[in-house]
């Protein structure tokens, strides 16, 4: 199982890349940039060194003899039918579902819990290749209005249709493509609030059903620059908005407001005067505010819409030592999920903060939810492990019964595999945690193909969720380890505070100390070891590779972020400053600099085999970064090993690919790492 196959492959002849010298001073620093011209995605140059690129990597991956069964079995593990968690409204139960044998979900409802399945939008027919894909944003609270994004490729942005389900008619209100955060339809049904981002920041509007968009009135957001996100939502009764304002993605500070829409009231100040993270959900006339404000593992406060001053605002969940990742509203009780060594525990509440008991999970792994109405008697949550693909739940809220409402039937056997949570010393001595998966019994002789993976970042946190990639590598006599590195929020806000601006070294740290720890206990070697990030995650591998070429075999960064100097000057990228710091300040460039992967490549340098991944869809980090990084990489490696990019000019940072090109991707990326550690 082991034999090496990498010496079957030739490796064609890459490509020449213009460098065109560019030098700048930052900050008393020489900076080169010798491949700023690929920065225009849109220049016939580039888009022609884009197809080169690409012929040279199908040409490469396809030679591999083992990749006809990697895709047989990566196509029994992703085509099972796939179903969303339901939302009730009306007496109808609205979900998505995707079957085995279609390229993206479509969306559902049915009349009470056994009614008939009713096709409401499919995205199939919208477009040739199936790469438009539907989501829902809204539904009428009798179950009648539907409000939808229609998205391309994996696009953030969307148009917003809806759908009368009385007579089956599309209304002829359409919203433009653009990003929007949070639609809300008023329980008439005479319009709705959006949140949606201009030039000049986030902006909160109503739109009234029948009118021009453009007559759509401005309600809120003057004063927030394009740094700042907004989010608005209704109550279920429609009596109140509740706006939140986001400094940045994982804010350090956000603020709220709200307005009493049954007294035609004014919208007026929550909290905008507090560094400290806000996050409320209303339930009669009461918000409860989740918040890190005096307790970085979060607490609960509850506020009286009717007497909203602060001297009136009342603890109900104080803090405690494990840290309190959400909390939901439901049946008019509160279900707080907490992390307890990055496993899920969820307690549930009264509406004082008494607790009432815990929510039963089938084992050690993740929830989401539950999620349901406030007065409602019943509630949904999903289930998932590293051996348990994702299963949803009812939930009686009175009785506590649950029943399965939908499971997906991936072809595993749960019993083949071992799981394994472990801590060791990073680099300061830090204990960080990571899970090991593979076969029971498995020998641990030193060369063991082994996949690692993680993020370390915005205080997301990353838990047990079945993976196929990580049922692939058990079933080949491999080890699937996901470390969960400081900078997420799997500890509390210190964690992540631990991880971020000028600690963010910490995060790569921790991840070159697991990869030798893996090593120091004979479960792989450096040319077994392969590591795989996206986004910020693209960053941490692309960290990595640069600071530590000789520990990996294979390296996948997808839609990473590598130029760390220029990345907030492009697309929504000022929103990861409080997270990054921005080259723009002295001390902040400092640091930046100091690890941004693109400027810490050094020429004829040995590195391992990279295969970076992006598209010209991802609206939200900018393709440049692994074009521009392929380019230089391919430039300065001194080794034999290749360096490729992979470019699909539909796919981006949202999803949205239809099954069978996940499929044909997934097979891509999971063969190079194969061939490269030489896994037949």
């Amino acid at each position: 199982m082991t034999t090496s196959t990498t010496h079957l492959l030739s490796f064609p002849q890459l490509p020449p890349t213009r460098r065109e010298e560019v030098r700048e001073t930052l900050h008393g620093v020489e900076i080169s940039d010798p491949y700023r011209w690929l920065e225009d995605q849109n220049s016939p140059e580039t888009r022609a060194w884009i197809a080169a690129q690409n012929a040279i990597t199908h040409a490469y991956l396809n030679q591999w003899p083992g990749r006809p069964s990697l895709q047989k079995r990566l196509t029994e593990l992703l085509k099972v039918d796939a179903q969303s968690m339901p939302t009730e409204a009306g007496g109808y139960y609205f979900y998505s579902r995707r079957a085995a044998d279609q390229e993206q979900s479509i969306l559902y409802r049915r009349k009470g819990l056994e009614g008939a399945e009713e096709m409401l939008v499919d995205p199939h027919p919208m477009s040739a290749d199936k790469t438009t894909n539907v989501a829902f944003l809204d539904v009428s609270k009798d179950g009648q209005l539907l409000v939808y994004g229609i998205r391309q490729g994996g696009e953030d942005e969307l148009e917003i249709h809806l759908l009368d389900l009385t007579t089956g008619q599309h209304l002829p209100d359409v919203m433009p493509r653009a990003r929007y955060y949070g639609v809300s339809l008023t329980p008439d049904k005479h319009g709705f609030y959006y949140a949606t981002t201009i030039e000049e920041g986030p902006r909160l509007r109503y739109h009234t059903l029948g009118t021009p968009v453009t007559e759509d009135r401005e309600l809120f957001g003057e004063g927030y620059g394009p740094e700042k996100l907004a989010f608005a939502e209704l109550s279920e009764d429609g009596r109140y908005l509740l706006i939140t304002v986001y400094y940045g993605s994982a804010a350090p500070k956000t603020d709220l407001y709200f307005q009493n829409l049954a007294e035609k009231g004014a919208i007026q100040p929550l909290v905008n005067d507090v560094d400290a993270r806000f996050g409320g959900s209303i339930g009669g006339d009461y918000v409860y505010l989740q918040t890190n404000w005096d307790a970085p593992n979060g607490r609960v406060l509850k506020v009286d819409l009717r007497n909203p001053a602060r001297e009136n605002w009342r603890e109900i969940v104080p803090t405690a030592e494990r840290p309190l990742s959400y909390f939901t509203l439901a049946g008019g009780k509160l279900f707080l999920n907490y992390l307890e060594n990055v496993t899920s525990r969820c307690t549930i509440c009264d509406t004082e903060g008494a607790p009432l008991g815990e929510l039963p999970l089938p084992g050690l792994g993740s929830v989401g939810g539950p999620y349901g109405r406030w007065d409602s008697g019943e509630a949904f949550f999903a289930y998932t492990s590293f051996v348990t693909p994702s299963t949803t739940y009812r939930y009686d809220i009175a009785t506590g019964a649950q029943q399965i409402w939908s499971r997906q039937n991936v072809p595993v056997d749960p019993e083949q595999f071992e799981v394994k949570q472990i801590f060791y010393p990073s680099k300061d001595g830090t204990q960080i945690p990571m899970f090991l998966i593979h076969r029971k019994g498995l020998e641990l002789n030193g060369n063991r193909p082994t996949l690692m993976t993680g993020y370390g970042g915005f205080n997301a946190s990353l838990t047990p969720s079945f993976s196929a990639t990580a049922a692939l590598w058990a079933e080949h006599d491999g080890v699937y380890v996901l470390v969960n590195l400081r900078g997420g929020g799997e500890f509390g806000e210190e964690w992540h505070k631990a991880g971020m601006l000028n600690k963010k070294q910490n995060v790569f740290d921790d991840f070159i100390a697991a990869a030798e720890w893996l090593i120091a206990n004979r479960y792989t070697r450096p040319e077994r070891l392969a590591i795989s990030g996206g986004s910020n995650g693209g960053l941490l591998v692309g960290a990595a590779l640069t600071q530590r070429p000789d520990l990996f075999g294979a390296v996948l960064c997808a839609v990473p972020l590598l130029d760390m100097v220029r990345y907030h000057q492009f697309l929504v990228a000022p929103y990861w400053i409080p997270e990054y710091g921005s080259s723009e300040d002295p001390e902040q460039f400092r640091t930046l600099y100091a690890y941004s992967p693109y400027h810490r490549v050094t020429t004829g340098k040995h590195y391992p085999a990279t295969l970076f991944i992006t598209g010209d869809s991802d609206t939200r980090v900018a393709p440049l970064h692994a074009r521009k990084m392929a380019a230089l990489l391919q430039a300065a490696n001194a080794s034999d090993k290749p360096i490729l990019l992979h470019y699909d000019t539909k796919a981006g940072h949202s999803g949205g690919k239809p099954l069978n090109k996940q499929i044909t991707d997934i097979t891509d990326e999971q063969a190079f790492l194969f061939q490269q550690l030489g896994v037949e």
